[in-house]
């Protein structure tokens, strides 16, 4: 696929290729969860920005069709979460902060329930959620969080242990996307339809040993692997004109 006129698209390794969406019996979500909204959830993610972005995505074919995948991806502005929700090629579980589950009343926090999402309280120790998580991918399935906890610059210069802890707890494979285009400029003003790009990496399985120290290096790992990819994607917007914020 190209990503545009402008030149080609960046590249890392080919992986497998998977299929543009699993089996519906495939549900690999947290119990709770209602697999036809999971998938409605996903269509919207997937179309509704386009309207206000030109969002191109590459390498997507390099998800793993099967097996527990933890995607570790870096976090600039609240658009993330939705596109790459939408964009990959099997259903997620995203760790999502608790705090949007109170939006509306409550019913933005029944919606997320519904498509299989799982709220993470930050800045207090809570297991449950990252429990919840290990039960997805021990189930084989897919679950998404952004190492750096909360949102910043997007270029991944500190990252919090949850992602490697769950690999550790369950085996998964990491895959690594990043995202680039979608935060605010410092003045506020954003382009008319700004060009967005999310660059999916290859696939790696981090060995992640015991203890604090374990953690700490395999955390340091999922970071390096994270920040290299997200300065591929900013190399190859800077040679193709492309602004990123």
């Amino acid at each position: 696929m190209k990503a545009g006129s402008s030149g080609a698209e960046p590249r890392t390794p080919a992986g497998g290729q998977a299929p543009l969406d699993p089996p519906k019996s495939a549900r690999g979500l947290p119990e709770g969860s209602v697999g036809a909204l999971h998938d409605a959830g996903r269509i919207f993610g997937r179309y509704h920005l386009r309207s206000a972005f030109r969002i191109r995505v590459h390498g997507r074919e390099r998800m793993p069709a099967t097996g527990p995948v933890v995607v570790i991806a870096n976090h600039s502005s609240m658009i993330e979460p939705q596109l790459i929700f939408g964009m990959l090629p099997r259903r997620s579980a995203f760790l999502v902060k608790a705090e949007l589950y109170d939006w509306l009343g409550g019913l933005a926090g029944k919606f997320l329930v519904a498509i299989g999402q799982i709220p993470v309280k930050r800045g207090e120790i809570d297991r449950k959620p990252l429990m919840t998580a290990v039960g997805v991918l021990k189930d084989g399935g897919v679950v998404g969080i952004f190492p750096e906890g909360t949102r910043g610059a997007g270029d991944v210069g500190a990252a919090e242990r949850g992602a490697a802890w769950l690999v550790r707890a369950s085996g998964a494979t990491v895959l690594p996307v990043a995202t680039r285009g979608t935060r605010k400029p410092a003045d506020g003003k954003r382009r008319w339809r700004p060009r967005v790009d999310i660059l999916v990496g290859e696939p790696f399985t981090p060995k992640v040993g015991p203890g604090k120290t374990g953690l700490d290096q395999g955390t340091e790992e999922l970071r390096g692997e994270l920040a290299a990819l997200v300065k591929t994607l900013d190399d190859w917007r800077t040679e193709n004109g492309f602004v990123t914020p």
